[in-house]
């Protein structure tokens, strides 16, 4: 019997994890697949984030709960995954967000800072996501991995905007994700990312204040930065049934800046 839209998309009964998800975007990734019905894992570094922002989840219904992790190490990462699992039993979907940047001309960057954003941004995707793909959604045969990518993994940057490391984990992070479809796809995981434009967050408040926000919006067809709710959809593509035959993709959501610089 085929099922309606609405069947589609619900996510009631599954499980995510979402690294980052005690603000900005991996937050607003956690509102969307808990509105859509999963029962929310969210970690990040700081406890008292996810206390308040776990309230904040609760308080909308959502079946929420949290683990104060650092996914730049790996001992941590393995920690979160055990966590989790003894928490929700099997991880439905899996979303990589916990994230860096640092801001230096390349001639200049420092090599630990390098080496911290891509720990993070390119290492900790991987080793999470091998260790859950290993302890349930292959044993399982089935699986939703969203990672968050970034059009800054598209192409350069604009003047004045100096994140070489950043740019490269993005870029690694675009074609992770096409690799690990290709291999996952036999167990019947998909694999896919988000790359979004500029959104206001704590992590992009320096740099929409070096580059303006107001030069940023004008340069986008929309003329308009993202806002709370604008991955809100793709994710919930992603990580529902609405989406089970697409895998290995990556998907600009940035108000067509992406159209006139080339990405």
């Amino acid at each position: 019997m085929t099922r309606t839209i609405q069947q589609l998309f619900d996510l009631t009964g599954k499980t995510a994890l979402i690294t980052g998800g005690s603000r900005g975007l991996g937050l607003q990734l956690a509102y969307a697949l808990g509105e859509a019905g999963a029962k929310v894992l969210i970690s990040s570094r700081k406890a008292a984030d996810l206390e308040e922002a776990c309230a904040g989840l609760q308080a909308a219904g959502i079946d929420a709960r949290w683990v104060a992790a650092d996914c730049a190490k790996e001992s941590e990462i393995q920690r979160l995954a055990d966590e989790t699992l003894q928490r929700l039993g099997h991880v439905d979907i899996l979303v990589n967000n916990a994230g860096a940047t640092w801001g230096a001309p390349a001639e200049d960057h420092p090599l630990d800072a390098w080496d911290k954003v891509m720990n993070l941004n390119v290492r900790g995707y991987f080793l999470l996501s091998q260790i859950i793909a290993k302890k349930s959604m292959i044993p399982r045969q089935t699986g939703r991995i969203i990672n968050l990518a970034s059009i800054a993994g598209l192409n350069g940057n604009p003047p004045g905007m100096q994140t070489i490391a950043y740019n490269t984990s993005k870029g690694a992070v675009i074609n992770f994700t096409r690799a690990l479809a290709a291999e996952w796809g036999k167990h019947h995981i998909t694999v896919n990312a988000i790359c979004p434009g500029f959104f206001p967050s704590k992590m992009t408040a320096g740099l929409l204040q070096a580059l303006g926000e107001d030069k940023l919006a004008a340069a986008a067809p929309l003329q308009r930065l993202g806002d709370d709710e604008d991955l809100k959809g793709l994710a919930v593509l992603y990580a529902s049934d609405a989406g089970k035959h697409i895998t290995g993709q990556w998907l600009a959501v940035d108000g067509g800046v992406s159209v006139v610089t080339g990405g």
